[in-house]
């Protein structure tokens, strides 16, 4: 195999791994958006129940200022009724405290109600409030997580980088462009390996002549697949590998 080529295949090597490193740093924001959503979705619930415990406190304010007011009525129409001279006057006002009364006893009703509603809303918020310490426990640890992964992948990718300058140094100007012109067109693949006389990466059947001159020594050409354009290389294999091990190219990921 040309030497050529072999840095080729680690090159290709180093930019699959960089192109993995990569694409997880990029999906690390999406991923902490989603871990800080979970705290804003927290801090909603608290700010809800708190509204809603709020709304019925003014309300159970209203309602008792209402059972006040009309039991205040009542009193004070009772109060009118030695003063009363005719029967239907009499009957006038008994019928004014009949309704203060009832408007008592429905405000009553309604305070009741108001003050059962707002010990369920308390109830929510001191839950809504524990709940959102476990959440913020949770979130906080996926932060640390999520941010020594990145500082992993950074540095992971730095040494990568860094292969790749020294590879791409040893490789010539027209060879290394070939490579990256395939790469681009080929979701970075710009190398495949002869298994079973197919192209490792699209499955097409290699031409015997490609294959012998790829598998002699002194070889000193360059052959691409007829069908994907990469370019191609031939290991030698120790026979008990061969057929131990070599998956047939339709098993392969499809990326031509």
């Amino acid at each position: 195999m040309l030497p050529d080529i072999q840095r080729l295949i680690d090159l290709q090597a180093v930019d699959l791994r960089l192109a993995e490193l990569r694409g997880r740093l990029n999906a690390l924001p999406e991923q902490l958006a989603a871990v800080e959503k979970r705290v804003a979705a927290g801090r909603q619930q608290i700010a809800a129940a708190k509204e809603a415990l709020t709304t019925s406190l003014k309300d159970r304010k209203k309602y008792e200022i209402d059972v006040d007011t009309w039991k205040e009525k009542a009193r004070k129409y009772r109060q009118q009724g030695s003063e009363v001279k005719t029967n239907e006057a009499y009957k006038a006002l008994q019928h004014e405290i009949e309704h203060a009364e009832k408007e008592a006893a429905q405000a009553e009703d309604r305070l009741l109600e108001r003050m059962v509603s707002g010990e369920e809303f308390d109830r929510q918020v001191k839950a809504a409030e524990r709940a959102f310490v476990e959440i913020e426990r949770a979130t906080e640890s996926d932060r640390q997580t999520l941010g020594a992964e990145q500082a992993s992948l950074r540095a992971d990718a730095a040494e990568r980088e860094a292969e790749r300058k020294t590879l791409v140094a040893a490789v010539p100007e027209n060879l290394l462009f070939n490579y990256e012109g395939i790469a681009r067109r080929r979701h970075g693949v710009a190398l495949a390996e002869i298994r079973s006389e197919s192209c490792g990466m699209c499955g097409m059947l290699i031409t015997p002549h490609v294959v012998q001159e790829l598998r002699r020594p002194d070889n000193t050409a360059l052959f691409h697949c007829e069908t994907c354009t990469r370019i191609l290389y031939y290991i030698e294999r120790a026979p008990a590998a061969a057929a131990a091990g070599d998956p047939p190219a339709d098993a392969l990921p499809n990326q031509s």
